[in-house]
């Protein structure tokens, strides 16, 4: 079984070929890896890897900046 990261990776490198591999710190955002369409659907991929609803009111767009942030946030949250 793939952990989160890897399958949020493997997400944007199915809709890039053109790249082979992305760091956990590149600004996934910024490089335009993940465009204003897609965002909605890799948000609920989040989601449904994660088990936690996203609430859209309080949402922090730096969250969903790097593969890092992501599971910092999302995947290890609740890991002392």
């Amino acid at each position: 079984m793939q952990s989160e990261q890897a399958q949020l990776k493997q997400w944007i490198l199915a809709r890039h070929p053109e790249i082979s591999d992305i760091d956990a710190d590149l600004d996934i955002l910024e490089n335009r890896l993940i465009d204003s369409l897609a965002f909605v659907e890799f948000m609920l991929l989040v989601s449904r890897l994660s088990g936690e609803e996203i609430d859209m009111e309080t949402l922090d767009i730096d969250d969903f900046r790097t593969l890092r942030r992501i599971e910092g946030r999302y995947f290890r949250a609740g890991v002392a």
